[in-house]
């Protein structure tokens, strides 16, 4: 059972307030790994650029998300905070998030598909004058179901590939309706956050869930985006396998150069043992792969949405056996004895089962959301109701306050350097 708290009229809803010191000791935990982040939040308390302002978040809740709300909260904005997915809340995070710093959170692990989007609605009743989002959803539901608060908002961002895709869409149909930076498309967002927090993430769920030891195993990885890659450059790493599947021939290529197998998902699934998707599309997995694959083959998903893995289709082919030999399990057994194992309902693995990101690599990504918001407050009333790449000096900021954390010099161009760069007329 969860727990409602708060003294103001739209109350937080969070599993367990006593859980609130475990909270704080694991987000103190994150914090270490966090310096951009830590700088931003002590810039922002002496500047205050968003006093007066509030920012509707649908995030994982996460230790990391919660040292970007206290960075955000630092600089004066008023926070309403839910989860972006039923399976990735902390519920400690979101206890101490309420219990000691006020906060309007809704999010509880597990919540289903009914109280999530109650949970949407109760950040939306907050009139947020910025949305912060993770897969489009806040901003879907905002658009279609509470339109009267649009007025207010004055931009958003989004995280992830699969909402600016959302985004995008919307924008090309005419319905978004304010300004929304795109910060997966920063690059120290997707070539760090996508690459080598997906790939180190990813495989710690399924190992969490299952104890699998990947040496030796073929791993199937759906998808060769920057997720895909660094899914694949780890599980190679720990000694499987790996093929790839794509239908983009560019990628394809990638992967065959980058040493790994290729080839479509119907040759895969006779003889992948671990399968994971990480395409943001549909049904990748369906019912002539799962009648192909062999018994015991383990199935998870590293994409935003849990529409990769067409569990309908498997749960009808095995009658309703189903067991869970383990938390985040849930093995479905087929009429032939065999058997197909789905980790974490087919929900991000990462946090379904494990605790996400590291850290450090969150660090780069809520920095791009922390400043994005700052700019966005800045240019108020300037910018047209489109999707915007992060500003290119914000991308660079952020990695020139990594390095530096990191004790990292670079070089820098000389005046001729930059001269010879800016002309044209010097040749062979």
């Amino acid at each position: 059972m969860s727990t409602q708290v708060g003294a103001t009229s739209h109350a937080s809803d969070v599993k367990d307030p006593s859980l609130a010191a475990m909270g704080e000791r694991r987000v103190a935990w994150a914090r270490q790994s966090m310096p951009v982040l830590k700088a931003i939040g002590e810039r922002f308390a002496k500047t205050q650029p968003l006093r007066g302002l509030r920012v509707g978040a649908c995030l994982h809740v996460t230790t990391e998300t919660a040292n970007l709300m206290i960075a955000l909260a630092a600089g004066g904005a008023e926070v309403w905070l839910c989860a972006s997915n039923p399976l990735s809340t902390q519920d400690d995070v979101a206890a101490y998030l309420v219990a000691n710093h006020g906060m309007h959170v809704f999010a509880v692990k597990g919540e289903d598909n009914a109280r999530y989007y109650q949970h949407i609605e109760a950040v939306l009743a907050g009139a947020p004058h910025f949305t912060m989002d993770d897969g489009a959803d806040l901003v879907t539901t905002l658009l279609t179901k509470a339109q009267e608060k649009v007025s207010g908002v004055i931009g958003g961002t989004e995280e992830t590939t699969t909402g600016v895709i959302r985004l995008r869409s919307m924008e090309k149909e005419g319905v978004l309706r304010y300004p929304i930076i795109a910060i997966n498309d920063a690059l120290t967002k997707h070539l760090f956050d996508n690459r080598y927090g997906t790939g180190q993430s990813t495989l710690d769920g399924i190992i969490r869930a299952t104890n699998v030891l990947f040496a030796g195993k073929a791993v199937v990885v759906a998808g060769y985006g920057w997720c895909g890659r660094g899914i694949a450059q780890r599980a190679r790493g720990l000694g499987a396998h790996v093929i790839v599947t794509e239908v983009d021939p560019t990628k394809a290529l990638e992967a065959l150069m980058d040493g790994h197998a290729v080839m479509p998902m119907a040759d895969a699934a006779k003889i992948g043992d671990i399968f994971i998707t990480v395409t943001g599309n549909t049904k990748v997995l369906r019912e002539e792969h799962f009648l192909a694959m062999k018994s015991g083959a383990l199935v998870a998903n590293s994409g935003h949405f849990n529409v990769e893995i067409d569990i309908e289709s498997l749960a009808r082919l095995a009658e309703g056996e189903k067991t869970q030999p383990r938390e985040f399990v849930d093995q479905y057994h087929l009429g032939d004895e065999r058997t197909v194992n789905v980790l974490g309902e087919g929900r991000l693995i990462n946090l379904a089962a494990a605790e996400g990101h590291p850290a450090a690599v969150m660090d780069m990504s809520f920095a791009n959301q922390a400043l994005c918001v700052e700019y966005l407050a800045a240019k108020r009333g300037s910018l047209k109701a489109k999707v915007y790449p992060v500003p290119e000096e914000i991308d660079a900021e952020v990695a020139r306050l990594k390095l530096a954390a990191s004790g990292v010099k670079i070089d820098e161009l000389t005046k001729e350097q930059r001269a010879y760069l800016e002309s044209w007329n010097e040749g062979t």
